[in-house]
């Protein structure tokens, strides 16, 4: 998508448990990024939202969706077919007040 810095921030969302991807975002956090972006595609976009919110409830009470961009890419599968696949990036930040 448009305005990509680094992809050291990214956490993509497959099919591991939402455990896992909190994890990985709050390393990041921890290991001091200012933003992290969560990234999803198709049936996996549920996890990513449930990822931030969990992150957001329990865990970082300052966290804050600085951006969410919501598309389509084109996917070619295995016997050539071509299809369509809704994609989600979510940027989270902490936020100053505390």
């Amino acid at each position: 998508m448009a305005n990509e810095k680094s992809e050291e921030n990214n956490v993509f969302i497959g099919k591991k448990p939402v455990m896992n991807y909190v994890v990985a975002c709050l390393t990041l956090f921890n290991a001091g990024g200012k933003e992290v972006v969560v990234k999803a595609r198709g049936r996996a976009i549920s996890t990513a939202v449930d990822t931030v919110e969990l992150l957001r409830r329990a865990f970082i009470k300052n966290l804050v969706a600085k951006n969410i961009e919501i598309g389509t890419e084109e996917l070619t599968d295995v016997e050539g077919q071509k299809r369509n696949v809704s994609i989600i990036e979510i940027t989270v930040i902490k936020a100053e007040s505390e």
